[in-house]
């Protein structure tokens, strides 16, 4: 059965919790404290909120004086305890320390007021939070709020007024608080600060409780009937009236007990209230807030029930993003890092394989850049008819050539074939590059490993390295194809290529227009236009060459990506981390350790994850240990 008692507790250690959190909680303990009903005491300054908190309270805690007291929220929970039991109060900043000198207590109110404020009227929206034990409380959680004024007094801001207003209405504000409105029943109830901000938040005055406080301080011949009785303003609920203690009575240190009885004596003799004696007095308001308070609490617990289940499947959600506490052994520690490398790898390759953008930048280089830069290579510069007839004429040396200037022709092929190094080379560069990129990228979005900043700077450090060793194998074998063309020229290319003819047309070269015996050089010369030595002689041999350095360009385009996809994309998709596990493997639990060293605002905010997430287990555990049947 859910009783009154552990209803309202079950709720004062879910605010206590969310209050331990404070800042570090997030959103959703600040929406967890909204969704759990409360009591928010609004009025007037002088109105006598503070003598209706001591009078249900039962004990003189609370700062007095003239003008504005109450500088902070004050969130006091009452919790009852067994008959005979000591009181005693804590202040949640003070968790280690008990107080049963209520004197005491009102002192680390104004103290704890003055830290935050100053020795000023200045006032501050940070809640001080205050429980009370007694056997002589109902249990209760009431918000004492700083008192409604008028006008700024001497020491505060111009704007006081508008800056306690929006402090109460914060709290008022809100679908689940219910607002006690106290009113001094020796003013016009028309002029009553608290009922006239009640109205405007709570129109149907539902979570609306009036008190009437100073009954016993009216005009003889005057009584609050119309109010008490709903006439003069009604609410949803009865009004209760309230006789404070006079001020006699607090310079005596009068008991409240001895007060509380008195009160009812008032109640009880008075001609005018008597007939409403039963509820009247601090003690049946007590009662009645106790009771309005289970019974909200009771009506929202479903509302509060399903914010807690999702709240914590969010947390549970938060907590695999952020990771789960490390162990501490060197075989859990390995299997880890493995288990993150493997993630990591995972990632990479995808990147690679088209699951993730990037591996296409690496198609790119072999089908834009790679052949814009074959495309540029200075050809027409080489086989110009100058350089040509200059290396031409530096092969022949002393001999000038018979038939074909054999040895200027691959003099002329291997320089051009020289200039292929530098898109080899570039191309090589260029996917080393891209896969730097997709490790630097991969890393990243390896959500596992943004816990643990030193692993991911090892793990960088060694894949850059493999890759390295990848590159400089790709650099290698690709400029080895070079070196293959260079090394041995495709001979039945120039078998191919149409020989020069005589002028009489009898395709034989080797007898055409054959010298006279002992006059070589006089008997039936060539015509000009046949002259080995002419610009149309050398602009053949640059054409001859520039077909065959096609032909070869056309062929290193095909090899140049085949050598460096085998020796570095596929190298690094199979073995980019085979050093780095090998690395691992030889560390001890001290050196895994360091690895796994954690960004500590990354641990922080785990820590606090797992604070939020404890305080939403506790209070579903809570919730689910009552019966909510009557």
């Amino acid at each position: 059965m859910a009783t009154m008692e552990n209803v309202i507790l079950l709720v004062n250690r879910i605010q206590r919790a969310c209050t331990v959190l404070g800042d570090h909680g997030g959103g959703d303990v600040a929406a967890l404290w909204e969704a759990l009903p409360s009591v928010a005491v609004v009025g007037g300054q002088s109105s006598g909120k503070s003598s209706v908190l001591e009078s249900i309270v039962g004990r003189d805690f609370l700062p007095r004086g003239s003008g504005i007291v109450t500088r902070r929220p004050l969130v006091l929970q009452l919790h009852k305890t067994e008959d005979g039991v000591q009181e005693y109060a804590e202040f949640l900043h003070m968790p280690k320390r008990r107080f049963t000198d209520f004197a005491l207590v009102r002192k680390e109110i104004q103290d704890e007021t003055d830290r935050l404020t100053g020795k000023t009227k200045q006032i501050s929206p940070v809640p001080i939070h205050l429980s009370i034990y007694s056997p002589h409380v109902v249990n209760l959680t009431l918000i004492d709020l700083p008192g409604l004024t008028k006008v700024a007094v001497e020491g505060q801001p111009e704007s006081i007024v508008q800056d306690i207003e929006s402090m109460v209405r914060s709290y008022v504000d809100k679908p689940n608080c219910l607002i006690l409105a106290i009113s001094p029943a020796n003013q016009d109830i028309a002029t009553s600060d608290a009922i006239k901000l009640a109205r405007e938040v709570d129109p149907t005055g539902e979570r609306t409780f009036g008190v009437l406080t100073k009954l016993d301080l009216m005009d003889k011949g005057t009584n609050a009937l119309d109010v008490l009785e709903g006439r003069a303003y009604r609410l949803q609920h009865p009004w209760v009236g309230i006789v404070n203690r006079s001020q006699a009575d607090i310079n005596r240190n009068v008991d409240m007990i001895i007060a509380r009885r008195k009160e009812q004596e008032f109640f009880d003799s008075s001609p005018e209230y008597s007939h409403l004696a039963s509820r009247m007095g601090s003690e049946y308001l007590a009662k009645l807030l106790s009771q309005h308070l289970e019974a909200a609490i009771r009506s929202r617990i479903p509302s509060i029930t399903s914010l807690i289940n999702k709240t914590i499947d969010e947390l549970e959600s938060e907590m695999d993003h952020l990771g789960r506490p490390i162990a501490s052994d060197a075989g859990a520690q390995l299997y880890l890092i493995l288990e993150l490398c493997r993630a990591f790898d995972k990632i990479f390759k995808e990147h690679l394989d088209g699951g993730r953008p990037g591996g296409d930048r690496i198609y790119g280089v072999f089908d834009n850049q790679l052949p814009s830069a074959l495309r540029k290579l200075p050809f027409d510069r080489h086989l110009s008819v100058q350089n040509v007839k200059r290396v031409v004429s530096q092969a022949d040396g002393y001999q000038p050539h018979l038939i074909a200037p054999e040895q200027g022709y691959r003099r002329l092929i291997e320089s051009a074939l020289n200039y292929f190094r530098g898109p080899a080379e570039a191309s090589v560069d260029a996917v080393h590059s891209v896969l730097k990129e997709l490790v630097r990228i991969s890393i990243g979005e390896t959500q596992e490993l943004k816990r643990f900043p030193t692993l991911q700077t090892e793990l960088a450090a060694a894949c850059y390295k493999a890759l390295e060793r990848f590159r400089e194998d790709g650099r290698k074998t690709t400029l080895r194809l070079v070196d293959i063309e260079s090394a041995y020229l495709t001979v039945e290319f120039f078998r191919k290529l149409p020989q020069e003819v005589d002028k009489t047309g009898t395709g034989n070269p080797r007898t055409a227009n054959p010298p006279a015996p002992g006059n070589p050089r006089t008997a039936n010369p060539p015509a000009p236009s046949d002259d080995r030595y002419s610009d149309a002689h050398f602009r053949r041999i640059a054409s001859n060459v520039s077909s065959y350095i096609g032909m070869v360009s056309e062929t290193l385009k095909n090899t140049i990506p085949k050598s460096v996809v085998h020796c570095q994309v596929r190298e690094a998709k199979r073995s980019l981390l085979n050093d780095f596990y090998t690395q691992v493997g030889g560390k001890d639990a001290k050196q895994l350790a360091v690895l796994l060293d954690e960004d500590p605002a990354l641990m922080e905010r785990r820590l606090q994850c797992f604070k939020r997430l404890e305080l939403y287990k506790s209070a579903r555990d809570e919730i689910d240990s009552v019966s909510w049947t009557r």
